[in-house]
């Protein structure tokens, strides 16, 4: 199976199933040096587990990172960094009534019309379990942003149709949703309950920004800075769309008013969510991601087994109602790894 690598200076290499001994990321391209704190590593760790609250599945993991490789004394070595994580709260006896069944929404179909075997135990690699590792690394590669004074950080705008009307990043961590906007997080969480009550799901949209990157990231061509972004969030189960700046708005403006004015104190606007001809221009990187709803639900729902027989499956047992909330750090995961790598690449631009 490829596909399992992004990256191109920094490197990155994920292994692992959901319902396998464990999960593991090999990192190269780590610059000697960098401070690599093993607690901000698992502080990431614990805002995408599972079983964090009363909204997410009730899988209880408790993901802690052990560092095998790249590290010496707190800093990183120049050499391959390696991490792991063990599974320790799997149960695979709940899958076993779906061995014969596709479930909706899900990749099964698609990867046992691909290989002719499939991982029914939670997905095998199409699970979410497997984005840990993807915060692991995105951790890795936020410590060496930081050593360029760059941050990254994003929060749930929208879920289950209930928009964050005001945002506040310092309120983010203080409730379950990770909403920006505390009043709208009641409503959020109660939109979750009410689907979670019906058997059912939501979805949502998690905006995120990234602050201090200067100008000039970014790759002409086929390598553009908003083209890797793309690549990197729709990369992960679940999104279904991303848009930058003033995304699918700007169709709606004229030039005049979409064009960002140039002055001498900077930007006037952001519409281009600080990214112009696939290279960044020093204006805050903004964008928005969707996420659908859970594809695992309790409700009947109509599919076929094996065979091509049609039949009926409930997707029973321990699934989040409402995905996003935990999905916010794998979205600043993702983001940070694409800007490490043209960081690094951005070096060999000229002499």
């Amino acid at each position: 199976m490829s596909g399992n690598t992004f990256g191109e200076l920094f490197r990155v290499t994920t292994f692992g199933e959901s319902h396998g001994p464990g999960l593991g990321v090999i990192i190269d391209g780590v610059p000697a040096g960098v401070k690599i704190d093993e607690a901000l590593i698992q502080r990431d760790l614990d805002r995408r587990r599972p079983g964090q609250s009363k909204v997410s599945t009730m899988r209880k993991e408790p993901d802690r990172v052990e560092i095998l490789s790249g590290v010496f004394e707190g800093v990183s070595t120049g050499t391959s960094l390696a991490m792991v994580i063990r599974n320790t709260d799997q149960r695979s006896q709940d899958y076993g009534r779906l061995a014969e069944l596709f479930r909706p929404g899900h990749a099964d179909l698609g990867f046992f019309k691909k290989y002719g075997v499939r991982d029914y135990r939670g997905g095998g690699r199409s699970s979410g379990r497997e984005t840990s590792m993807r915060v692991a690394a995105g951790a890795v590669a936020k410590m060496v942003l930081a050593t360029m004074g760059v941050s990254v950080r994003a929060c749930s705008m929208m879920i289950g149709g209930v928009y964050a009307e005001t945002v506040d990043w310092s309120v983010v961590e203080e409730n379950i949703v990770r909403s920006p906007d505390l009043a709208a997080a009641e409503k959020m969480v109660a939109a979750i309950r009410a689907a979670q009550a019906d058997r059912d799901s939501v979805g949502g949209i998690i905006c995120c920004e990234a602050h201090g990157v200067p100008a000039g990231w970014g790759e002409p061509v086929f390598d553009k800075l908003d083209a890797l972004l793309a690549h990197a969030i729709l990369s992960i189960g679940g999104i279904k769309g991303i848009e930058i700046g003033a995304g699918f708005e700007a169709p709606k403006k004229r030039g005049s008013e979409n064009n960002d004015s140039i002055l001498p104190s900077g930007f006037a606007s952001n519409h281009a969510g600080g990214i112009l001809g696939g290279i960044s221009n020093g204006d805050v990187i903004t964008f928005r991601a969707a996420m659908k709803p859970t594809s695992s639900i309790a409700k009947k729902q109509h599919t076929i087994d094996k065979e091509g027989n049609a039949t009926e499956i409930e997707v029973l047992g321990r699934h989040d109602p409402c995905l996003v909330p935990r999905a916010v750090p794998v979205v600043e995961a993702m983001t940070a790894l694409v800007l490490a790598d043209l960081a690094l690449r951005n070096r060999a631009a000229r002499i």
